[in-house]
């Protein structure tokens, strides 16, 4: 069959989704989004996760106004309390002495995003530390893995040490569940066709190749 590809842009800067979204073996590009993450007063984890995720893929968009755009935002939970990108190394020695023996919620939104349309998914999973010692945590923020992450830690990584064990999709603690992306690329009139021993990125028969009017 013979499609005409479309170039996905993933809306982010973070090497892991990167690599993650790679694995699909679509040809797409990056661009990091700038906008400020700070939770709003009193905002709820899982909404807090699909309005950053919404804004990031918006301020592509904005730009790139005939690409489909797919962005994510991560975030750990612990009840209402967001655990977001650590301010510094000590802010994520913080976190992980918070997290230690305990089982919180990493929550992963993800929005595509494509000439008007726009498509959301929520996907969580259950991650419980290992108590581990304060030793630990002060070493485990040294390496500095956990920098630009939520929750001050990379499951991936030297993080496996702390981790006892993931109820739930890994991709989604690592940042990017790839599962939910057909679904999405469906609801905004898009789908992923093979084409040789690749997939690619198309227009749905029928859909529309310009933005819905208001």
């Amino acid at each position: 069959m013979t499609v005409q590809p479309l170039r996905l842009i993933l809306g982010s800067g973070s090497p892991r989704r990167l690599e993650l979204l790679g694995r699909l073996g679509l040809i797409f590009d990056a661009v990091a989004p700038g906008v400020d993450e700070t939770p709003l007063p009193g905002e709820p984890p899982p909404l807090h996760a699909l309005r950053v995720a919404r804004l990031k893929a918006r301020s592509v968009a904005a730009t790139f106004h005939d690409r489909p755009v797919l962005a994510a935002d991560t975030v750990v939970a612990v009840g209402e309390a967001v655990y977001g990108k650590p301010r510094d190394r000590a802010d994520a020695a913080r976190m992980l002495a918070e997290l230690a023996g305990k089982t919180h919620t990493v929550l992963t939104a993800l929005v595509l995003h494509f000439m008007g349309r726009e498509a959301c998914h929520l996907e969580p999973a259950a991650v419980t530390m290992v108590p581990f010692r304060r030793e630990l945590v002060d070493w485990y923020a040294a390496t500095g893995e956990g920098d630009d992450k939520a929750g001050g830690y990379a499951v991936q990584g030297r993080g496996a040490l702390l981790i006892e064990r993931v109820e739930g999709n890994v991709d989604a603690v690592m940042g990017l569940p790839l599962a939910p992306v057909p679904a999405l690329c469906v609801e905004v009139g898009l789908c992923l066709v093979r084409e040789d021993d690749r997939l690619v990125l198309s227009l749905r028969d029928g859909s529309p190749r310009r933005a819905p009017k208001a």
